[in-house]
């Protein structure tokens, strides 16, 4: 699949909600030697994250972002036809989190509801799913959850993680309107699976006692088999090589130029990544906002978060932006979103 279109189907709304917990970077200094750590907290432009406590979970973050967002916009709830639930942190691997967040929302049974799993692309590709079912004569309105707990599978010791990954939700509307076109690219290369995975996670590696148990690695990092690991320059290595030649594909397609372009909201995983990313495409940094100072790196959630965060009033009139999305998997996707025009909730903390 190389290019998908919509005309005519956009984002009425967005909004976006983190923990009230801040989980300070300066408190791993410990993990690294001094001049190193200085120099990593430089790099990835992570100075503090969001992070839940106890049993909260993603699904609770992003009911508290849809339940403000529909309220906010008065919403009849009973015009939501769809509703997606997009994380890596569900409720429970059975059953789906989706019908539970149908039910809590107060939402019509006749609401088609399933989860999709997919990583930092994840915003991406589910809001191309969304557009989909909102192009459908018989749909009036999606409901898109984006929502990641990471810090729940994250090592405190690991230093290629500890520093990363914070907590957030959000909620997006989608239906038809005056919205011009939508152009979303998506991809993937399934050979890097295994520079960015959670070993003993599923089925292939089951979960086992030994999987508690922690190991030291070369590097000194110590994490366990329930947690998450990071080949960071592999990582690295592969955004480079893929995310600006597949944004100049999207606007090749759409016969733009980068600076026709009033915004680029890149996933938020690394500032020096980013800075990278617009340099290449000789695109004025000023037109890139970040939030990942703030609040990590919280995957599917960044783009959202980072909207809702550092963007209010910059849609009151129509825009131009690009949307851009790659991790795991591994998987990238890049949208081309016409006359963006919505509503931005204020950032809710929970």
């Amino acid at each position: 699949m190389s290019i998908i279109t919509f005309n005519n189907v956009g984002i009425s709304g967005i909004s976006a909600c983190v923990p009230k917990k801040i989980d300070n970077n300066l408190s791993y200094k410990d993990l690294f030697a001094h001049e190193d750590f200085e120099k990593s907290i430089d790099t990835i432009g992570i100075r503090e994250k969001r992070v839940v406590e106890g049993n909260t979970c993603a699904s609770d973050l992003c009911f508290a972002a849809a339940d403000k967002l529909l309220n906010d916009l008065n919403i009849d709830r009973q015009e939501i036809d769809v509703l997606i639930f997009m994380s890596q942190t569900p409720d429970y691997r059975i059953p789906a989190t989706s019908p539970s967040l149908q039910h809590k929302l107060g939402l019509k049974k006749e609401t088609a509801c399933f989860d999709i799993n997919l990583a930092c692309s994840g915003y991406v590709y589910s809001l191309s799913t969304a557009f989909a079912y909102a192009n459908l004569d018989s749909v009036n309105k999606v409901l898109l959850l984006a929502g990641e707990t990471l810090s729940k599978f994250t090592s405190t010791k690991d230093k290629a993680t500890a520093l990363l990954f914070g907590d957030g939700g959000s909620a997006t509307i989608i239906e038809k309107g005056n919205y011009g076109k939508a152009i979303f690219s998506l991809n993937s290369d399934g050979s890097g699976a295994d520079v960015l995975k959670i070993p003993n996670s599923g089925y292939r590696e089951p979960f086992t006692v030994d999987s508690l148990t922690d190991h030291t690695y070369p590097d000194g990092s110590i994490r366990n088999g329930t947690q998450i690991y990071m080949d960071g320059m592999e990582v690295f290595n592969f955004t480079m090589r893929c995310v600006p030649t597949d944004l100049k594909k999207v606007l090749t397609y759409a016969n733009l130029d980068i600076l026709d372009i009033d915004y680029i909201l890149f996933h938020q995983a690394n500032k020096f990544m980013t800075d990278f990313f617009a340099k290449k495409l000789k695109y004025p940094i000023e037109r890139v906002p970040y939030s990942i100072q703030k609040f990590g790196n919280t995957s599917t959630v960044s783009i959202p978060l980072n909207i809702v965060s550092e963007m209010q009033n910059s849609f009151n009139d129509p825009r131009k932006v690009i949307l851009s999305g790659y991790g795991a998997g591994l998987s990238w996707g890049t949208a081309y979103i016409e006359n963006l025009k919505c509503y931005l909730t204020a950032l809710i903390e929970i």
